[in-house]
């Protein structure tokens, strides 16, 4: 056999092997929000897959989240055999609605209605287990997962959220979609989050809030009023049960509430804070 040939053979099987790639998925969609959905299935999934929700921040898109190098999650899926979904904004700079009625209400019809629909596809269309389901996300996208948390809390069994705000922080009294404000430092939170699934009593998910203390873009005292908001949720107290010095990183403080919230905290860190995969993955029994 030729050099040649055996090279070309030697590529093709390299190439066959690999073929995992993120790919659009045209979904059921019944929100009035129409955020695009992209997967990705790892060439080796295992049976009864885990999802993982990776959303992303403001000015980027599902396509450049995903080859950001920073954001492990693909690495993660190729090592472990989950699936991810990434959503896609279709909101003007690509941050996320989480301030309109729409978003903020279950079935309301807003971006969270949309990301909840593409979790029902991936649960049914790649029969993924529907008890291990997770989202994730920065900046904006910690602020959705916070969101979605506090909306579809039925279909989500963890989050990991990286420099956000508390779900509701962003309300909008005219009614507008993704909006900010700079008056979000305090209030009641934990009703603001049962406000948005009313007569919901069902379980809601475990919660790993990470913030920087050098964030110039959201604010670090947004990183106790998201501990005080799910404190209330959960019912339990604002004083952790456990701290954890210099973990799962130097500078970093890992706080725990109970068995259902922890707290990052990295001093010196800014906006946002580097995703850890395998701190996020600890979280979600992955």
């Amino acid at each position: 056999m030729s050099v040649f040939r055996t090279l070309l053979i030697s590529s093709l099987m390299a190439s066959s092997a690999m073929t995992a790639m993120l790919t659009k998925v045209n979904y059921p969609n019944n929100a009035t929000s129409k955020v695009d959905m992209y997967v990705y299935v790892p060439d080796k999934v295992v049976e009864n897959p885990p999802v993982v929700v990776v959303i992303h921040s403001c000015q980027s898109t599902a396509q450049s989240y995903f080859q950001n190098s920073k954001i492990p999650w693909k690495h993660g899926s190729d090592n472990k055999g989950y699936i991810t979904v990434w959503p896609s904004s279709p909101h003007s700079g690509t941050c996320w609605d989480v301030s309109s009625k729409q978003t903020l209400s279950h079935n309301g019809g807003g971006d969270s209605q949309a990301i909840s629909n593409m979790i029902l596809y991936t649960i049914d269309h790649y029969n993924a287990d529907p008890k291990r389901v997770f989202v994730t996300g920065g900046s904006s996208g910690a602020m959705m997962s916070n969101v979605m948390a506090a909306t579809y809390p039925e279909l989500i069994s963890a989050v990991s959220l990286y420099s956000g705000v508390p779900a509701g922080c962003f309300v909008s009294s005219s009614g507008g979609v993704d909006q900010w404000n700079n008056s979000c430092s305090g209030g009641q939170w934990g009703n603001v989050v049962r406000n948005m699934y009313p007569g919901y009593d069902g379980p809601r998910p475990k919660m790993q809030i990470w913030h920087g203390s050098a964030d110039t873009t959201l604010s670090p005292n947004n990183y106790q009023e998201t501990i005080k908001q799910w404190t209330n949720v959960f019912n339990v107290s604002q004083t952790p049960t456990s701290i954890i010095k210099d973990y799962p990183q130097r500078n970093y403080q890992t706080e725990n509430y109970g068995d259902h919230i922890q707290g990052i905290f990295a001093t010196g860190v800014g906006h946002s804070v580097p995703a850890n995969l395998t701190a996020s993955e600890e979280w979600f029994g992955l």
